[in-house]
């Protein structure tokens, strides 16, 4: 069993968070609900309302959370609630008011990705002559880099998804529709810990040409290649894997398919073996296009060879060409070259990484070979 995470953790969070803000030349963090508040504070509302919720860390003072008065009981019970001061609000009062007591009206602050327009607005009405930047702009190493705790959460998470690919494996193809493997799938997540799955594409045949097809009614065929991406969140961290099947009875496949499938799977496993500490994550990017450009197919591969993930599936930082950021021990993050053939198939090949001292160490050990289904 995985233990929480301690008050401690989350008072080294916020003073590392605080500590990266004043060296980016700001003068705080407006932190609003979604990934950043869940890291730093382990609070996550029931429902995220137009009702303002922030954490405001500043310079000699104590992490303050504004919450709604009718909300500040569920905050109260949040993992890293004794990390941190609160102040509440209720409905009629001028939400904006106890951050404008406490932010400096003329700084700069980095502000979550996720805030609502109408509460920037509303702290800019208050304070005019305050200035904000999105966090992954201002801090993107805030959450990129993970402990030992966090590295053991997406590790647990990474198996739970590779068994769920197992048992996939054993059960039919043929003659059902994308939506009920995709079904499958979902229950296969949950049943092996996970507390929330975040997507499950299906895509057969020609659907699995779109990166993103979402599982619908098409019934899958013998002969069909099939993309197979999913994952969710275990212990509040994410998994995230890829991995292509072909459809068939006596095991024979299409030279092409298993041509296209090779590719892929050389690209993905140069770009592993081209992770080490210090390099940009855009090299990760190069490594495996260059693979995939040099066989022919470059302009079928038409998305990122990667994401970071954390207590998100998706987040920064990107493995894109562009993205200069270097490789740090204890970085997470997916490497997902695929070849997309329109009107006929698609091959994706994806594991989530972490940076380790001299390498990488991938977090999914399923056969990355091309399998069979009936």
């Amino acid at each position: 069993m995985t233990e929480p995470f301690t008050v401690e953790e989350y008072t080294a969070r916020i003073r590392r968070a605080a500590e990266s803000a004043r060296a980016a030349g700001l003068a705080g963090l407006v932190v609003t609900p979604g990934p950043d508040l869940v890291y730093l504070t382990g609070y996550q509302p029931t429902a995220v309302t137009e009702r303002l919720t922030a954490l405001l860390v500043t310079p000699n003072a104590d992490p303050l959370l504004v919450v709604p008065r009718l909300e500040r009981p569920d905050a109260e019970r949040a993992a890293g609630a004794g990390a941190l001061r609160m102040a509440d609000w209720a409905d009629g009062d001028n939400p904006y008011r106890l951050p404008a007591e406490r932010l400096d009206p003329q700084g700069r602050y980095g502000i979550s990705d996720s805030a609502w327009a109408m509460h920037l607005l509303g702290l800019q009405q208050e304070l005019p002559d305050s200035r904000y930047r999105s966090l992954t702009e201002a801090l993107p190493m805030l959450r990129a880099v993970k402990d030992a705790g966090e590295l053991d959460r997406l590790a647990a998470a990474g198996a739970a998804a590779d068994a769920a690919y197992e048992e996939i494996l054993e059960m039919r193809f043929a003659g059902r529709t994308e939506r009920e493997v995709a079904a499958d799938l979902a229950a296969l997540l949950l049943a092996h810990g996970h507390s929330q799955v975040d997507f499950t594409v299906v895509g057969s045949g020609p659907n699995g040409a779109n990166p993103h097809h979402e599982a619908d009614d098409r019934r899958i065929e013998p002969g069909d290649t099939v993309v197979l991406d999913f994952g969710g969140l275990k212990h509040g961290y994410g998994s995230d894997t890829t991995r292509t099947v072909h459809v068939s009875a006596d095991g024979s496949v299409p030279d092409q398919v298993r041509e296209v499938h090779e590719v892929v799977r050389r690209a993905q496993q140069a770009a592993f073996e081209a992770v080490r500490p210090g390099i940009a994550c855009q090299e990760v990017d190069r490594v495996a296009r260059a693979v995939i450009t040099e066989a022919g197919y470059g302009e079928y591969f038409i998305h990122r060879t990667g994401h970071g993930i954390g207590v998100t599936t998706h987040e920064p930082p990107y493995m894109v060409e562009g993205e200069q950021l270097p490789l740090v021990p204890g970085m997470c993050f997916s490497i997902e070259p695929g070849i997309y053939l329109p009107g006929r198939f698609g091959v994706r090949i994806e594991d989530i990484v972490t940076v380790t001292g001299d390498g990488g160490r991938r977090f999914n050990n399923t056969p990355r070979e091309l399998a069979t289904v009936s």
